[in-house]
This record gives structure tokens, C-alpha cells and sequence, in this order.
């Protein structure tokens, strides 16, 4: 009879080292590591290409607002010329979007995968902003995607690729603040900034599945139900087996999105 045990011992002295390079190579993939590379990445250029003595670059910054929900933005560039807010996209292969779309596709070797509109997600950002300084004029929104992608589709005017962001900071050439506003705005956002923490990306992300789950309680007497995934019309459908009625898109079978009544 075979001493499967002592099969499996021998199995797992020889291939023990396979498992920690399988955990490392898993690690450095999750979104999340890939999110923090790409942020670093972005650092590095401005560090490097942004002059400190002309611009002050906040980094990982989450805000509270009035609704108490949080916002959590990978940038800030403060300067005389103008507030920019930067969205970090770290991605490979091809995209596919534009302005009005609410979601822009990554093609990577054949396979396909939707992501929020980054101008839309930078968009509550700024708006962030606007609401903790009390002004939103020269707050300028910015997307740049780092990693092996290229576009596929024109982009706006404010997404770039790399450091190509750093030229159309640069083309802001007009002072409208002050030495002092400057000084008043990086102060007024750093005090404000909630503390850099375990605690506080834990906090974030329930803050977003909250608001997740509020955007998804939808009432059936709405006239006119969007599909927050691909912008087409919600109907009105019924599951054959069960009878149950539900929200389905009209854009099935290119979009299977569903939602609760």
C-alpha cells in the first residue's frame, strides 16, 4: 500500500520555493499594488519635472465632505497658476473611451474589461475641492494612465499618457493666485486631509460601498432609470422561473446589467 503522506512530503520538498514566488508574483498584480506603482510612478515625474519652489504636490489625499462620505484623490498640484487634480490609471493594453461615456474599455491580449470613466471619478474630486476652499474656478481636472497601454479612440484635451501631463500643467503660464492664497490652499487642504492610514482606506472603502448600495436601491416609479454601467435605459423585466420582476438593461445582450426593483 502506498504511503501517500510520505508521497506528498517529498512532493512538497521540492517545489516549497514555487509557493512564496507564486504569492509575490499574486501580490504585485492586485489591483491595489498596481494602483500604488502607478501613483509612485506619477510622484517620481513630479518630483523630478515640477519645480518645488513653483509648484507644492499633495499626494493620497482624502477628504471628508459635507454629506460625510469621503473622497480619496491620487494628486494635487498647488501653484500661482492654477489647482490641479491628478487621476492615476496604471494599465496595459488598449483603451477605448470618451468624455461622455460613462464607462471606457481596456483590451489586454483579447481580453475585455470596463472601468468607471477616470474624467467622471476625477470629476467628484474636484468637486471635493471646490466645496472645501469655497471657489471652483482654476481647479483643473487631469487623467494620466502610466503602464504598457495605448489609446485607441481621441481623447480630450486632459488625458494623457505618462508624463505628458507635465507640458499642459506648464502651459498654465497666468498667475491667479497669490503667494499667500497658495500658501492658504495647501494649508486648508493638509488640515483637512484625513490622516494617512489603515483605518482611513477602510473607512473609504465602505463610504464607497455605501453609496454603491444607495445607487442601487432604484424605485420603480423613477421615470426614466439609467444603466450605471453602460448609460442605456433600465426596463422593466420578469425572471421566467421565478416570476420576480426586476430592472433589466435594454442594451441585453452587450450589457447584462441588472437591477433590483
Amino acid at each position: 500500500m502506498l504511503d501517500t503522506s510520505s508521497i506528498l512530503v517529498s512532493i512538497f520538498s521540492q517545489i516549497w520555493y514555487i509557493i512564496p514566488i507564486i504569492l509575490l508574483i499574486a501580490f504585485f498584480k492586485s489591483p491595489y499594488v498596481k494602483g500604488k506603482v502607478g501613483e509612485a510612478m506619477v510622484n517620481t515625474t513630479n518630483s523630478i519635472r515640477l519645480d518645488k519652489s513653483i509648484y507644492t504636490a499633495l499626494k493620497d489625499v482624502t477628504i471628508k465632505m459635507n454629506d460625510n462620505n469621503t473622497t480619496q484623490i491620487d494628486h494635487i498640484i498647488v501653484s500661482r497658476f492654477g489647482i490641479f487634480v491628478i487621476e492615476t490609471k496604471n494599465m496595459k493594453g488598449w483603451i477605448f473611451g470618451s468624455k461622455e461615456q460613462k464607462k471606457w474599455t481596456q483590451n489586454n491580449y483579447g481580453k475585455k474589461h470596463t472601468f468607471q470613466n477616470p474624467l467622471h471619478q476625477n470629476y467628484k474630486h474636484t468637486k471635493a475641492i471646490e466645496e472645501l476652499l469655497g471657489f471652483k474656478n482654476n481647479i483643473h481636472s487631469i487623467v494620466t494612465f502610466v503602464g504598457e497601454c495605448k489609446f485607441k479612440t481621441d481623447m480630450p484635451n486632459n488625458v494623457f499618457l505618462g508624463g505628458q501631463y507635465i507640458s499642459y500643467i506648464k502651459s498654465f503660464s497666468q498667475p491667479v493666485f497669490s503667494p499667500s492664497e497658495v500658501i492658504t490652499i495647501v494649508n486648508t487642504l493638509k488640515s483637512n486631509s484625513l490622516e494617512k492610514s489603515r483605518k482611513t482606506n477602510k473607512d473609504h472603502v465602505s463610504s464607497l460601498k455605501d453609496r454603491h448600495n444607495k445607487s442601487s436601491n432604484i424605485q420603480i416609479t423613477d421615470p426614466k432609470i439609467i444603466c450605471r454601467k453602460c448609460g442605456s435605459v433600465m426596463k422593466e423585466r420578469r425572471n421566467k422561473k421565478t416570476g420576480e420582476e426586476f430592472l433589466g438593461c435594454s442594451n441585453f445582450p452587450r450589457c447584462k446589467n441588472t437591477e433590483q426593483i
